[in-house]
């Protein structure tokens, strides 16, 4: 479904930005009609538009194209909201821990069980696990450039949402930097920690599914 749901967004990007670009070569009076302060409004009006012109059709098709496309998503959320809520409810009680993050950290996890061994192979696998870039007389460590970029995408929006909206995490990255550390350093560790944090949850939740699956 997170596929499906990254694939529809892509799509209703691609059919944006083509009806912005039709509208640049309309006349004034359609664009002034046009001139809405969000995408569902603009592809609502071009979805209404009547066939008169090649313009006006192709603006018509593009605007029932998004609408089915947004559609499509508000659906795909729908389900993998559910998803999520059923599979690891305590995910997503955590700060800064949304339902899309906390879906591909699950489907990184449940892609790969046997990796699962411990929360070390769960921060490698999400590409989190700390490497080695000392120099000169300070030990340092670098991001890890492998493990799934999905999921390490997912630990960097989660990072980032502490750091921005929960008061530990904030004090936490103040004292990293009065240290001298990057924010690339700060949220090195804190990816690290979150992994770490949400492998314990997720393995219960996957181990607790797998027994429910064989009493079934």
């Amino acid at each position: 479904m997170t596929i499906a749901r990254n694939s529809a967004i892509k799509a209703t990007t691609t059919a944006s930005n083509q009806i912005k670009a039709l509208l640049v070569g309309t006349d004034q009076a359609l664009r002034d009609h046009m001139r809405v302060k969000s995408l569902l409004q603009l592809a609502t009006l071009c979805s209404q538009l009547a066939p008169t012109s090649g313009m006006h059709a192709a603006l018509a098709s593009l605007g029932r194209r998004w609408l089915e496309l947004h559609r499509e998503v508000i659906e795909l959320d729908r389900l993998i909201r559910e998803l999520v809520r059923h599979t690891v409810p305590a995910l997503i009680k955590r700060p800064g821990i949304g339902i899309h993050s906390a879906a591909q950290l699950l489907i990184t996890a449940g892609g790969n069980p046997d990796r699962l061994h411990s929360n070390a192979a769960f921060a490698a696998l999400c590409g989190a696990s700390p490497v080695q870039a000392s120099s000169g007389q300070r030990e340092r460590h670098r991001l890890n450039r492998g493990g799934d970029r999905a999921a390490n995408s997912a630990l960097w929006t989660i990072a980032n949402n502490r750091m921005i909206h929960d008061p530990r995490t904030r004090e936490f990255a103040d004292k990293r930097h009065q240290q001298g550390d990057s924010r690339k350093d700060t949220l090195r560790v804190l990816k690290r920690y979150i992994a770490r944090e949400t492998f314990s949850i997720i393995r219960a939740a996957l181990t607790t599914e797998h027994a429910l699956d064989k009493a079934a």
